[in-house]
């Protein structure tokens, strides 16, 4: 494995790489960088001990290739309100070392969490879109309705074709194995500091 492939793809100094390798020599391989981050401001504000490292065991990997932040995405995703419209805490590049929408990817094709289907996500719509949705197709009596009686009439009145091309928002999922794969590493989420979903 390529220890350098997560900056690999940087556009900047040679100097400025080799400090970065140089912050990370003792560690298993370099963490992700975005190449939006300010490198130089960055860099300078390790040297002055304002900024800290990813840890060294956030980049050691599991068996089966995952890192302590594929854990912590998984653990996320857990709570159901993780979307591909949700935006990824800086804490997946700053603390976990890891390309937070390639590590989804990752996941997906490990089998650990699913992408929701459209009439899966209706969930995730205001009641307003669903009438609108119900209105469209001419449907009568829906004013009342609550949110999930909504839903029920939409999955009823649409078939998945015509959702997926209504809107945009899918939600995600964990799989048996996923789930099975979280609580074996319960461990990386109890050291994570923990706010509200």
């Amino acid at each position: 494995m390529d220890r350098y492939r997560q900056i690999k793809h940087l556009n900047v100094t040679d100097d400025l790489v080799q400090k970065v390798i140089g912050f990370y020599q003792n560690h298993v391989e370099v963490p992700y960088i975005s190449p939006d981050r300010d490198l130089d401001s960055w860099v300078t504000s390790v040297e002055l001990g304002v900024e800290s490292l990813v840890p060294k065991r956030n980049m050691i990997r599991f068996e089966d290739d995952c890192l302590p932040g594929h854990i912590i995405l998984l653990w996320r995703i857990g709570f159901s309100t993780f979307t591909n419209e949700s935006v990824f805490p800086k804490y997946f590049e700053y603390d976990y070392g890891i390309h937070a929408d390639e590590a989804l990817e990752d996941i997906q094709q490990k089998g650990f969490a699913r992408k929701l289907t459209a009439s899966e996500s209706l969930k995730y719509l205001p009641a307003t879109h669903l009438k609108a949705f119900l209105k469209k197709k001419g449907v009568k009596g829906y004013s009342t309705l609550k949110k999930e009686e909504l839903m029920v009439k939409v999955k009823e009145m649409f078939t998945e074709e015509e959702l997926a091309s209504l809107f945009n928002v899918r939600g995600f999922e964990l799989t048996h194995l996923g789930k099975q794969k979280l609580e074996a590493h319960s461990d990386v989420v109890d050291r994570h500091p923990k706010k509200s979903y």
